[in-house]
Order: structure tokens, then C-alpha cells, then sequence
């Protein structure tokens, strides 16, 4: 077991352990403690208690003092610093003309560092920026680049509820929300009445995401046909996904009638609920695939020297006669494919003697010369040459 303390450095921010040592504090009172980015004063959520030993990350820094009156002093300088600091800086960025906005200034517990977080649409090049703000603060610059979630979380606000934020108010963690979440809860799909201050899809459709998943998978689709408790059949019109009510359209002495039926009256095909197995089944399922393999490969042997046995029983029970039978048989089917093979390669050896004896003009039709003088004969007899049809013209068709 460790003992540890939980201390939280921003509204709605995330929780730290530390060591306390042997400081006494209580939830809301302050302490001085060490992180990464140097000293820092944060606030105690979780008193000291002790902990399981794979709860916690080793090794953990220990609590430097319990806050004093001065300390809080110095953070109420830090914060008067922080909106002069901010002020600079935007002077700075619109004479460097970067596009990206400046959303806060802060300043650690010891002055040791100054950060700001930014938002932009892209890569910013600020290192003349940097340079300029280190001329002027004499201390150690951090510019940050943030989302338009963690934007919205720094600036807070009123949401359309009509409540605070719920990322400025207790949320520490961004979860991830989908539109299928607006969907389970029959949500109008509208961006401007599910999106929240930051533009993105209100975190508070996670809140009741499991509640509205289990409620619709005891329900029907919209279309699906069921069977009611009195015996009728019919098509679902709507349903009322808290109140867990179904409106039917069902046939009664030939005409057509809408129903309204308690889900657990029905007869109908549930939905499948999505379920994640533990580690522990998993490996039981891991475990059966195995055995089932092994079985299988164990089948499959078995099935394997059963053919090999009927083979060697086969070739043991033949007759003489039959083997004899079968070689004759081949013997004849070989010579009568050797015929055929030998009558085919006469006839190709044909078809290829008559066409080199094919005059030159069919083999002109055919392609041979697709590529020459189209007007090549008629320039022979304008020329007075002899062709292959005067050649076998008669004496008296020449005059």
C-alpha cells in the first residue's frame, strides 16, 4: 500500500498523487508541490490515504510544504501578471500578423516559466514571436496549441440547458461522443441542437448513451412485424423509448387499427446487444478454440488411414483379369490418341503449305501489308506495269 494525496492544479482539471509525508491536510486546503513544468500550487481533492500499489505510477514526488498565507499572495500576483502578459502577446501576434488566437496567459507558481495557449486552423511559425515575448518577460516562453474543446474548457460559459459547462464545471476528461449517440436517443439530427459552445457534439450525450442502449434493445425497430398477447400479428408505427410503449398497426375484421402495447406483450426478434467479455473469458474462449482444433486435427488423422486402409483393401481385392482389362483398354486409348495427334499436325501442315501458296493480293487483304501504299496497284497500272489479273486476261479481251 502507498500513501498518497490527490491535488488538482485547474477547475475541472485532472487529479495528481503526490506524497504527503507527514503534512496534515484536508479536501480544499492548498499545497506547494514539484511536477514537470516546475513548482507549482494546486489544490487538495483526495485527503491522504493509502492506496494499492498498481493504482499509482513510481515513482511519485513528494508534497514540498502545506500553502501559506504568502503563497496565496504570490498567486494573486501571478495572476494580475498573466493579463498584462496577455495583452502583450496579442500586440505581438497581430504586429507579426499570425493567424492564431490567443486564449490565455499563465504563469508557474515560481515565475520560473511563462506559457500560452493558442488555437489555430494550421502550423504556426512563431519563433520571431517567441523571441520578441523572451525580450520582453526575461523568462522562459511556452506557446501551446490547443483544440476548441480545451478552448471552451479555459473560457467556460453557459450551455444551452441554461447550466455552466460541463467541461468547465467537473468534466477532467474529454470523452469521445458519436452521432450514433444522438441517434440511440432519438435526437433531432440538427447540428446547431446537438452541437454545444465549441462547435463539436455536446459531451452530455455520453451521459445517458448506456441507459438509452438498454432501453432500445427491449424494443423493436420501426417496421418490424410482431405478434401481440391477443393473438394478432402487425407492423410496429413508433415507439416510446422511456415510457417502453409500442404503437402496433394490426388487422381486425378486416380493417386497419393502431394499437398501443407494453413492450413485454410482444412477441419479436430483440436486438443484440453488444456485450465486451472480460479477460477472463476470453481466455476461456482462447482455451475451447484450442480443444477444438486438436479434435479436429485428431479427425482428420482418423479419417486419413481409414481412406489409406479402403485403398490398400482395394488394390488387394482386384482381379488379375480386370488389371489386365484396364492396360488393354489404356493401350487402345493411347493408340487412338496418337492417331488423332498425328491426323491434326497433317491438317495444320496443309493449312500452311496452301498459305504460302496464296497469291500476294489475298495476303495484302489479310493484313500482311496493312501498312503500305494503299493506292500501290492502281499505281502499277497507271505506269503501264503488269499485274496478276492482266497477266491472265485472254489475247482477245486485251485488244
Amino acid at each position: 500500500m502507498t500513501k498518497v494525496v490527490g491535488i488538482r492544479f485547474r477547475t475541472a482539471g485532472k487529479i495528481y498523487y503526490f506524497d504527503p509525508k507527514d503534512f496534515e491536510m484536508e479536501v480544499g486546503s492548498h499545497a506547494i508541490v514539484e511536477t514537470a513544468r516546475g513548482v507549482e500550487y494546486g489544490t487538495v481533492l483526495i485527503a491522504p490515504r493509502e492506496i494499492a500499489d498498481d493504482e499509482v505510477v513510481q515513482p511519485i514526488k513528494p508534497v514540498i510544504r502545506v500553502a501559506t498565507e504568502e503563497d496565496e499572495r504570490v498567486v494573486s500576483r501571478n495572476k494580475e501578471k498573466e493579463k498584462e502578459a496577455y495583452k502583450i502577446c496579442q500586440e505581438k501576434i497581430e504586429k507579426h500578423g499570425l493567424e492564431m488566437k490567443l486564449v490565455q496567459a499563465e504563469y508557474t507558481f515560481d515565475n520560473n516559466k511563462l506559457l500560452f495557449y493558442f488555437t489555430a486552423d494550421g502550423r504556426i511559425d512563431f519563433r520571431e514571436l517567441v523571441k520578441d515575448l523572451a525580450s520582453v518577460f526575461r523568462t522562459r516562453i511556452e506557446l501551446r496549441q490547443i483544440g476548441v474543446r480545451d478552448e471552451t474548457k479555459i473560457l467556460g460559459g453557459i450551455g444551452i440547458c441554461g447550466r455552466e459547462l460541463c467541461c468547465a464545471s467537473y468534466l477532467s476528461d474529454f470523452v469521445p461522443v458519436s452521432i450514433k449517440m444522438a441517434k440511440e436517443q432519438n435526437l433531432s439530427l440538427n447540428p446547431a441542437k446537438i452541437s454545444g459552445v465549441c462547435g463539436r457534439l455536446m459531451c452530455c450525450l455520453k451521459n445517458e448513451e448506456e441507459t438509452y442502449e438498454y432501453l432500445n434493445s427491449r424494443l423493436p425497430n420501426t417496421g418490424d412485424f410482431v405478434t401481440t398477447g391477443d393473438g394478432l400479428k402487425g407492423e410496429v408505427q413508433s415507439v416510446s423509448v422511456l415510457r417502453q410503449k409500442v404503437k402496433v398497426l394490426v388487422e381486425v375484421d378486416d380493417e386497419k387499427e393502431l394499437r398501443e402495447y407494453e413492450v413485454d406483450e410482444l412477441k419479436f426478434k430483440h436486438r443484440r446487444k453488444n456485450t465486451k467479455l472480460s479477460a477472463k473469458e476470453l481466455a476461456q474462449i482462447g482455451e475451447l478454440e484450442v480443444l477444438e482444433e486438436d479434435h479436429s486435427v485428431v479427425e482428420d488423422d482418423a479419417e486419413l488411414k481409414s481412406e489409406r486402409n479402403d485403398r490398400s483393401t482395394n488394390r488387394e481385392g482386384r482381379e488379375p483379369r480386370e488389371r489386365n482389362d484396364r492396360t488393354e483398354h489404356g493401350r487402345e486409348r493411347g493408340k487412338s490418341r496418337g492417331r488423332r495427334d498425328y491426323q491434326k499436325d497433317k491438317e495444320q501442315a496443309q493449312n500452311v503449305e496452301q498459305e504460302n501458296r496464296e497469291p500476294r493480293q489475298r495476303r495484302n487483304n489479310n493484313g500482311y501489308y496493312k501498312n503500305r501504299n494503299k493506292n500501290y496497284h492502281r499505281d502499277q497500272t497507271e505506269r503501264g506495269e503488269k499485274t496478276h489479273e492482266s497477266r491472265e486476261r485472254k489475247p482477245a479481251e486485251s485488244r
